[in-house]
């Protein structure tokens, strides 16, 4: 490959982590707005987000570094596009750019596209169990967000409709988490192994959830 060739892949690569960040950013508010429960807890998920950062971490098809860079570049431009598109779309404040709630939301965009990005660049790892736990980790955030949704609707005081959605939703997630660690894992052997891992890293992601504030 020529010295051209690597500048057009790299700037390739640097247009798709902008795109697709802008993209998640807008795409999901707006089908926050549009779908119907529980299909709109889905969209505005942030266990779908961190799988989004997994995603672009693996098609770099780079080292763990560079994926983790593209999944925080992913998941900031994606917190601003959101609230960018809240100000065009819905006349909200323009304060909203820089609130302390986006922020906090930048701050988890961080950590989350550091972790997955990274996660999904390992996902090939040559070491076998190195590779099964990166391949673990789509899943297991979205096993950990069900589990957490499932918490939230047996506290009381929630309505009805509200636990109907939130149990609704983490069924999903469960069958979607399961899925993408069938679907990345390409033997059955890794497959098993990053179920295994799944089930740990899933209990620990539950916990994390909850000190972050989002299980109650």
């Amino acid at each position: 490959m020529t010295t051209v060739d690597r500048e057009v892949q790299r700037r390739h690569r640097v247009l798709t982590v902008l795109v697709g960040g802008l993209l998640l950013g807008v795409v999901d508010l707006l089908l926050q707005r549009t779908l119907p429960y529980p299909w709109a807890n889905l969209a505005n998920s942030s266990a779908v987000w961190a799988v989004g950062a997994f995603g672009i971490g693996s098609w770099l098809r780079a080292d763990w570094r560079r994926s983790a860079f593209a999944g925080i570049v992913l998941l900031l431009v994606a917190v601003e596009a959101y609230y960018l598109a809240a100000v065009v779309l819905m006349n909200d404040s323009a304060r909203n750019l820089w609130s302390p709630t986006t922020m906090a939301w930048l701050f988890f965009g961080v950590l989350a596209g550091a972790l997955f990005g990274g996660a999904g660049g390992l996902s090939r790892h040559r070491k076998p169990w190195l590779r099964a736990i990166a391949v673990a980790m789509p899943g297991a955030v979205l096993l950990a967000e069900a589990a957490t949704l499932f918490n939230r609707s047996a506290q009381p005081g929630r309505g009805s409709h509200y636990r109907t959605d939130s149990l609704q939703t983490a069924v999903i997630e469960v069958i979607l988490g399961v899925a993408l660690i069938l679907l990345v894992a390409r033997t059955n052997r890794v497959r098993l192994q990053a179920i295994a891992a799944a089930t740990v890293l899933a209990v620990l992601g539950f916990a994390a959830y909850t000190v972050a504030g989002f299980g109650g």
